[in-house]
C-alpha cells in the first residue's frame, strides 16, 4: 500500500519560490489501478516523481507498505526503487542497446547473470508481444513498440508498483488504448499495484478503478471512476472529465433549466432517450451539446439538454434517472 502524507514541494528559483504540490494526503491500495489526473501544470508528474524520491518533498512523507520512503538513503532506498519501477511519456530507451539489451540493464545492475538476465529479458519482450525484436534497435521500432519495450525493462526485477507518468501521451489513439490494455493485463496477471498519471480523461476511465483529480498543486477530487466521471463535484473535476460542455459555454444565452445527463454503459438498442422524452412527456428537449460513443450496444458519454421550464426539468430528471446506467443533474454553473 502507497500512502501519501501531508506532501509539499516546494521548487526555488532566482524568481522566489513555487509551491507545486500541496498538502497532498492520499491512499492507493494493494493491485489496484490509481489515476492521478489534471491539467497541464497540475503537479501530477512531480507528485510521482517524489513516490520514489526522484523529487525529494519539501515537507510530509510517503510509506509504502509502512516504510517511510524519504528516510532511506543509499542501498536502501535503490532497493526501495526497484520495488516500484518507472515508465515514461518519451520511453527513455538506451539507443545504443537492442531492445533484449535494455532489457536486461536493469538486472545486469542487479547482479543477476548474463545469462539468467538474457533469459529473463526474452521471456518479458514476449510478455509484451515483441519476441521478435530482441535484436532490434530502438530507432527501427514505432512508438508503441519502444513503449512496450520500457514496459518489459520496468517489468524485469519482479517490482510490486509500477509509476506510469503519461505512458500513452506521445501515441496515436489506436495504440494509446492497445498499451493501457498491456498494463491492465499485466496488473490483472500479476496483482502489480499501477499509479498512473495522465491528463487524458479517456485512459483513465480505460483502465483505473480510482482517480484523484489534480487542481493547482491540491487534490480537488478523489473517488472511483465511475462516481467522479458521472458525478463530478468541483469544478476542475467537471472541467476535465466535460470539455465539450464546458467549452460549449452553459447556460450562456439560453432559457429555461439546463440538464446534464450522464451514459455510463446504458443500452443502445432501446428506443432512443430524448426522442422517446419528447414524444412520450411532450417535453421540447433541445440538445445544446453531445459527447457519446457507442461500443458494443452500451452507449457511454454525456449530453447537456435545455428543457423550458422548471416542471418539465423536474419530468425529465425523473425520468432520465429511472434509466438503468443512466445519470442525470440540474446545471448550475457552467461546467
Amino acid at each position: 500500500m502507497i500512502e501519501i502524507r501531508n506532501l509539499s514541494k516546494t521548487f526555488s528559483s532566482e524568481n522566489g519560490e513555487t509551491e507545486v504540490l500541496k498538502n497532498i494526503s492520499l491512499t492507493v491500495r494493494d493491485g489496484e489501478i490509481y489515476g492521478i489526473i489534471g491539467a497541464s501544470g497540475a503537479g501530477k508528474s512531480t507528485l510521482v516523481r517524489c513516490l520514489n524520491m526522484l523529487e525529494r518533498p519539501t515537507a510530509g512523507a510517503v510509506f509504502i507498505d509502512g516504510e517511510d520512503v524519504g528516510a532511506l538513503r543509499g542501498a536502501a532506498l535503490r532497493l526501495a526503487r526497484k520495488k516500484a519501477a518507472m515508465i515514461f511519456q518519451d520511453f527513455n530507451l538506451l539507443m545504443q542497446r537492442t531492445c533484449l539489451k535494455n532489457v536486461c540493464l536493469p538486472l545486469e545492475l542487479s547482479g543477476v547473470g548474463r545469462a539468467e538476465a538474457k533469459k529473463r529479458a526474452a521471456e518479458l519482450l514476449d510478455r509484451v508481444g515483441l519476441a521478435d525484436k530482441a535484436d532490434a534497435y530502438p530507432a527501427r521500432l514505432s512508438g508503441g513498440q519502444r513503449q512496450r519495450v520500457a514496459i518489459a525493462r520496468a517489468l524485469a526485477c519482479d517490482p510490486k508498483i509500477l509509476l506510469c507518468d503519461e505512458p500513452t501521451s506521445a501515441l496515436d489513439p489506436q495504440t494509446a488504448k492497445a498499451i493501457l490494455k498491456l498494463i491492465r493485463d499485466i496488473n490483472r496477471s500479476t496483482g502489480i499495484t499501477v499509479v498512473m498519471i495522465t491528463h487524458q480523461m479517456s485512459a483513465a476511465e480505460e483502465i483505473c478503478d480510482r482517480v484523484a483529480i489534480l487542481d493547482g498543486g491540491a487534490v480537488a477530487e478523489e473517488g472511483s471512476v465511475d462516481e467522479v466521471f458521472s458525478r463530478p463535484r468541483s469544478a476542475a473535476a467537471k472541467k476535465l472529465v466535460f470539455p465539450e460542455l464546458s467549452e460549449s459555454g452553459g447556460e450562456s444565452g439560453t432559457k429555461g433549466s439546463l440538464i446534464r445527463a450522464v451514459f455510463h454503459g446504458a443500452s443502445a438498442t432501446d428506443s432512443p432517450l430524448i426522442a422517446t422524452l419528447a414524444m412520450e412527456k411532450h417535453i421540447a428537449v433541445s440538445i445544446l451539446s453531445a459527447s457519446v460513443r457507442n461500443i458494443g450496444d452500451k452507449v457511454y458519454g454525456n449530453m447537456l439538454l435545455s428543457v423550458p421550464d422548471r416542471e418539465s426539468a423536474e419530468e425529465t430528471l425523473r425520468y432520465l434517472r429511472s434509466v438503468p446506467d443512466v445519470s442525470a443533474e440540474e446545471v448550475t454553473d457552467n461546467v
